[in-house]
């Protein structure tokens, strides 16, 4: 009877020192994580700090103005996956007379092939968005395919001339890319414009001797009636399809 009471006291007592450890150990991991959390805290709101560009002398502004230019200008060739961080690495090395990691040499036709190949994905890519976009468009209720894939759907109807090849017309535009982004509205800079038919893009040429005086369209242009592979003026990417509202007021 003793001997069992004692082995019960033993268990007992094991149980209670399990359980304080237990606890201690649980309190010692809360201590640690609630340390590592204001830690990190720290860290994110030093990340958050984004130190000034100080642009207080003009080599600076000049030195800013570069950066911009280039970064642009390398974007809009397909270079948006280029790391910054090494193309920085290397500006200063440059700068500060520093051992080139890659020589100069083998740097042009390492750069050729990079842009090439981004340039090639970025264009499949602009391509296939471009036609899903006129895939999905022409199913929706008004909106007919010619046999070229011009789209168009009339948004109201006039009852004058039609243009000739030859003709000159006045007109109302507003264009935009795909994604809504508007590049180009004689609208908003409130005076039509007036153009020969056939001395714009081949989508337009190809519409306006459809409408009718009066009318007033949307056209759905695909790349290859459009800008085609090159784009235009830094707003319209290449391959880009095009949306155009386009109101026919006159034909001159």
């Amino acid at each position: 009877m003793k001997l069992s009471f004692l082995i019960s006291f033993i268990i007992a007592l094991s149980a209670l020192t399990l359980s304080a450890q237990s606890k201690k150990e649980l309190e010692a991991r809360a201590k640690a994580a609630e340390v590592h959390a204001i830690k990190l805290q720290a860290e994110i709101e030093q990340l958050k700090k984004v130190k000034e560009v100080d642009l207080s002398t003009p080599n600076k502004k000049a030195g800013y103005s570069m950066g911009v230019l280039f970064a642009n200008n390398v974007k809009s060739q397909g270079g948006d996956s280029l790391d910054v961080e090494a193309m920085v690495a290397a500006v200063k090395d440059v700068f500060g007379k520093q051992p080139l990691k890659i020589d100069q040499q083998q740097c042009l036709p390492i750069v050729q092939q990079y842009m090439q190949e981004a340039a090639e994905k970025k264009s499949a890519v602009a391509k296939e968005i471009g036609q899903q976009f006129l895939e999905n468009n022409k199913k929706n209720e008004g909106v007919i395919t010619t046999a070229t894939g011009l789209q168009y759907k009339v948004l109201a109807k006039g009852t004058g001339k039609t243009p000739l090849a030859s003709n000159n017309v006045t007109v109302h535009y507003t264009g935009k890319l795909i994604d809504g982004t508007e590049f180009d509205s004689s609208i908003k800079r409130g005076q039509p414009a007036n153009f020969g038919v056939t001395q714009v893009i081949a989508g337009w040429t190809e519409a306006l001797q459809l409408m009718k005086e009066g009318d007033k369209w949307m056209l759905y242009i695909p790349y290859n009636l459009a800008y085609g592979e090159r784009g235009s003026g830094g707003q319209i990417p290449p391959y880009s399809t095009l949306i155009f509202e386009v109101e026919l007021i006159k034909v001159n």
